[in-house]
């Protein structure tokens, strides 16, 4: 639900979004997974970790760490070798066809309400960077602060600049970038649904559960944080997804089925 007391701080601050399960449903990784195995440019074997992880993900409601480490080799292994230019170029694709109607519209409210009282927005995220700017692009955002692969003359290498931008390194982004665009950090106001991201909901003065995993709930109720909740049926979403994964993994099979009857 949108609460009523979490009113915009006036025009010097800044309002910072999670993004998966947050701004969007589910995993932005995943569904960029999704699309680059429509393209054919990922295998079965890849969607199906990813479906995997994205299950549990979702019926969870938590990030775990072997999960977001198994996504970022996945990714980082899928781009090296690959152009900056080209990627992009299918991130914008991706967005358009199967990840902009996932965009909650209870987030889309509180971001257009942080933007009309005249405040920056920035998306803080360990999706890729590129992905993530298409997002604040798409929304009209101020900027997105997001995992950064290396590139050398245009071309992935293959690693990270920094680390995996999650847990306490959203804090430390979000200090550094407070310092440069002159942020009084107690004005902000910042949004996730994971206990993961304490760090950065815990040095805004105005911090915000947005579809919390139970901790985060618990956490919330304990210190009178806003909640913000789009999920509808909850409880149908978690005994619906397993059926959803499981679809998703018969189709898996069937595609790759038919690509083994493909001639070479």
């Amino acid at each position: 639900m949108l609460d009523a007391e979490a009113a915009p701080a006036p025009g010097g601050s800044a309002a910072f979004f999670d993004v998966d399960n947050t701004l969007m449903r589910g995993a932005s990784i995943y569904h960029f997974a999704r699309g680059l195995a429509a393209r054919d440019l990922f295998t079965t074997r890849d969607l199906m970790r990813f479906a995997w992880g994205q299950m549990v993900f979702r019926v969870s409601g938590a990030e775990q760490p072997d999960h977001i480490n198994a996504a970022r080799e996945a990714a980082l292994a899928f781009v090296a070798g690959h152009k900056v230019d080209d990627l992009v170029s299918l991130c914008e694709e991706i967005y358009d066809d199967t990840m902009a109607d996932r965009i909650w519209e209870g987030a889309r409210v509180l971001v257009r309400r942080h933007l009309s009282a005249g405040q920056r927005v920035w998306l803080v995220t360990a999706t890729p960077v590129e992905l993530a700017d298409i997002i604040k692009r798409r929304l009209g955002l101020t900027g997105a602060l997001g995992t950064v692969a290396e590139s050398v003359d245009g071309v992935y290498t293959g690693r990270l600049v920094g680390d995996l931008l999650h847990g306490p390194a959203k804090a430390e982004a979000i200090r550094a970038l407070a310092e440069h665009e002159g942020l009084d950090l107690s004005g902000c106001t910042a949004y996730s649904d994971s206990y993961n991201d304490l760090p950065l909901l815990s040095i805004v003065g105005h911090p915000n559960a947005v579809n919390p995993d139970d901790d985060l709930q618990e956490h919330a109720a304990a210190h009178g944080w806003p909640v913000h909740e789009f999920r509808r049926h909850r409880r149908a979403l978690r005994v619906g997804v397993p059926a959803a994964v499981a679809g998703a993994l018969a189709g898996g099979v069937a595609v790759s089925m038919v690509r083994r009857r493909r001639p070479l």
